[in-house]
């Protein structure tokens, strides 16, 4: 299996509670930049994507939060995909600190539709970049 993609990001003072920890739904921030850049990655930038009439909305999102990522903390966010079917593609997402301790997994699922929210089948060409990189 191929290794995952692996984006970086430094934890910021506007994405933690007074508790000093990040605010639980800012993972979905994370979870979703992490994702755009590992598309750029295969050369299918979500706005080239966007702009052939394709949209990847988050039909479902599951997390399981192990420990709190604090201010200035250097995470490492890995991305693969799951699944890549007709019109649905999955994403397994890990979040490590900057000790490589685990501090959240999480899938996000998604569906595939044209701007007008109708169901469509994967562009061919991200189905072929997509499916050597699934994480079995």
């Amino acid at each position: 299996m191929s290794e995952p993609f692996r984006y970086h990001h430094r934890v910021t003072y506007a994405e933690c509670t007074v508790g000093n920890h990040i605010y639980h739904s800012r993972y979905l921030d994370l979870l979703e930049a992490a994702r755009g850049e590992f598309l750029r990655s295969l050369g299918a930038p979500v706005l080239t994507l966007q702009e052939a009439d394709y949209i990847f909305p988050v039909i479902e999102a599951r997390l399981r939060y192990q420990a709190p990522a604090r201010y200035d903390d250097w995470l490492t966010i890995e991305v693969r995909p799951s699944l890549v079917e007709r019109i649905r593609v999955n994403f397994h997402h890990r979040i490590l600190d900057q000790n490589h301790k685990l501090l959240l997994e999480a899938e996000t699922f998604h569906c595939c539709t044209s701007r007008e929210e109708k169901p469509k089948r994967l562009p061919p060409e991200l189905v072929e970049k997509l499916l050597p990189l699934v994480a079995k």
